[in-house]
């Protein structure tokens, strides 16, 4: 009930994007499970075309967004369907983010991956303390 209440709060706009966005994440940890990962590109890029009659949505509000949807998201989401997310909003908005998706052995040698956005050199989700561990593949798509 306390959650209906602070969602209930929000602006019209940040509440508008806070549905949208754990729509949207759902949608995409849906299709990382379904679809063959060129097809959820696809998919997702259609979803992410500019609209330049939509209102200016900051970083930080995306950011927010995209934390708050994972919290209340049944199973959380990962960082895949974190990132596939991030990109999907931050294109809609006019940014222009770079998925990363970085590799490494754990100490019992078991591959581990990592999937991060960056936006003009900065991490905007998806940063590690331990990040630098991860050895970035070549871009799938940008």
């Amino acid at each position: 009930m306390k959650q209906v209440c602070k969602l209930l709060r929000l602006k019209d706009r940040e509440r508008n994007l806070l549905i949208n966005t754990f729509i949207l994440l759902g949608l995409v940890r849906l299709g990382l499970w379904l679809l063959p990962f060129q097809k959820l590109q696809q998919r997702l890029a259609t979803i992410s075309q500019q609209n330049p009659h939509r209102d200016q949505v900051s970083l930080t509000q995306i950011i927010w967004a995209i934390n708050a949807s994972t919290r209340y998201m049944p199973g959380g989401a990962k960082c895949l369907a974190r990132a596939l997310t991030c990109k999907t909003l931050m294109n809609r908005y006019g940014y222009s983010p770079q998925l990363r998706i970085g590799v490494t052995k754990s100490e019992k040698g078991k591959l581990e991956a990592h999937a991060w956005i960056e936006s003009q050199g900065q991490i905007v989700i998806g940063n590690l303390t331990d990040l630098s561990r991860f050895t970035p593949l070549p871009s799938l798509y940008n």
